[in-house]
């Protein structure tokens, strides 16, 4: 064999075994994708809608809000599920009934419901804010009846009056025990009134805030996960 032959054939040998590598590569990685893609299809889906307590409002990173503290914790723990935050700085009760349906175009398996403060703070009829919560867990309920439902409570400041208050304070427990909804009592519990964990408005937490509004938030979601 001439050695031009013999360095043609081995040429060809070399090519077909990086050819053969290759292929069981591609064949490998096509394999841990579709792995991925079927767990990424076993998670359930826990979606926080809120206000710009679940945007994060005013930090500089938004990932730095409770919900995204929330979800760190459930990859720590391998837990079977993902987050969403729909957040939107400035909502309402209202808006919040009228944005829900487009949320509903995606699966949730658990519900937090983060909304009431804007209302409390403009002094809008408790009532109405009231109905149009329910309206919300109403219109979750009937997209998907097996959505497991955390309602986070929320308070006032004083100087809305203490009459206010008190009937703002009762909206959410009652939401809760209406709808067999697991319950956080207040969402700013050892946030609220800390000048130190507040941003410059004193109303939206900083960094160090959302770690207490995540912890708060943990104690009553682990037990629903």
């Amino acid at each position: 064999m001439t050695l031009h032959r013999f360095s043609r054939l081995w040429f060809l040998l070399l090519t077909f075994l990086v050819a053969c590598g290759n292929s069981n590569n591609n064949t490998a990685d096509s394999q841990a994708v579709k792995v991925e893609k079927k767990q990424e299809e076993k998670r359930k889906t826990v979606l926080f809608f809120g206000d710009s307590l679940t945007a994060g409002y005013g930090l500089e990173d938004p990932e730095a809000a409770f919900p995204y503290l929330i979800e760190q914790k459930i990859d720590s723990l391998n837990l079977p599920y993902k987050v969403v935050s729909a957040g939107l700085s400035g909502e309402t009760s209202a808006g919040g009934k009228n944005r829900i349906d487009w949320l509903l175009k995606q699966q949730m398996d658990v519900f937090v419901l983060e909304l009431g403060a804007n209302d409390g703070l403009r002094g809008l009829d408790v009532k109405e804010t009231e109905k149009n919560l329910q309206s919300i867990i109403d219109q979750v309920h009937a997209k998907f009846p097996e959505t497991k439902l955390v309602i986070t409570g929320m308070m006032v400041p004083p100087s809305m009056g203490a009459k206010y208050a008190d009937a703002f304070k009762g909206i959410f427990p009652r939401l809760a025990k209406k709808n067999n909804a697991a319950f956080i009592p207040f969402l700013l519990e050892g946030v609220g009134g800390v000048p130190e964990l507040n941003q410059g408005d004193g109303i939206h937490p900083t960094v160090e805030g959302h770690k207490i509004l995540a912890d708060n938030v943990w104690t009553v979601l682990k037990d629903v996960l």
